[in-house]
């Protein structure tokens, strides 16, 4: 008989919290870690310097509220404008820009699509996401979103850039339990990149062929290595 495996909410908190650790580090270069332990809130709030927000629904409710300081956000986007090659002479140096608004943002995104995508398979649920809203504040705010939940719990979860600048999380979800009652296997990752570099290493053996082989096998070779890409990607 399997034995049943139970998920609570604080499990979930762990998940995005990898998320947001994972993302950060490997978009910046560097390292973002998170603290061992976590703090129960009563509610959410936006914090000085820089709030960003976004709620998620489906398979349960939730709200997820980080509040970056200004060194840390500043700190974080130098680095991935850094890890992607741009030049320094042309990055923002003040938290108010809106390149580094629009930056966070896009990062709050990924973390989150990152999040959703391995709790979607982890726990065969279907989650979505709210576009996330990026605010500049000078002075604390409580946000009071309606997110329909339901026997809410609120934590609090500490992060630390590589150059010792902290941020925080705080996370509100519905206090639910996903219970495993059944084994099922995760669905494979898999690197589109790598499968494209794979296939075209075929493509090249296949150049490698003498011209007449070339001519008779050409349509061949083509149309087996479509199918075995579209077969990989599950397509």
């Amino acid at each position: 008989m399997t034995t049943a495996q139970l998920v609570t909410s604080d499990d979930i908190l762990l998940k995005l919290c990898h998320s947001v650790s994972h993302v950060l580090s490997s978009t910046s270069g560097s390292q973002v870690t998170h603290a061992g332990m976590v703090q129960s809130i009563s509610r959410t709030r936006l914090k000085p310097d820089l709030g960003c927000f976004s709620i998620f629904d489906g398979g349960f409710c939730g709200l997820v509220v980080i509040n970056f300081s200004a060194q840390a956000a500043i700190e974080i986007y130098r680095k991935y404008m850094l890890n992607m090659g741009m030049p320094e002479s042309e990055l923002a140096f003040s938290h108010t820009s809106d390149e580094v608004g629009n930056v966070m943002g896009e990062l709050m995104n990924q973390i989150l699509g990152d999040f959703i995508n391995k709790i979607s398979k982890e726990l065969q649920t279907s989650i979505s996401q709210s576009q996330p809203k990026m605010l500049t504040i000078n002075k604390e705010l409580t946000i009071s979103i309606d997110a329909n939940l339901d026997e809410a719990v609120a934590r609090r979860v500490s992060f630390r850039t590589e150059n010792n600048h902290i941020f925080y999380l705080e996370f509100a979800m519905d206090k639910t339990e996903f219970i495993r009652l059944d084994e099922f296997e995760y669905d494979e990752e898999f690197d589109p990149d790598s499968l494209i570099e794979e296939h075209g290493s075929h493509n090249t053996s296949a150049a490698s062929l003498s011209p007449w082989s070339k001519v008779a096998n050409k349509g061949v070779v083509a149309d087996d290595d479509a199918d075995d890409l579209l077969s990989e990607l599950g397509l």
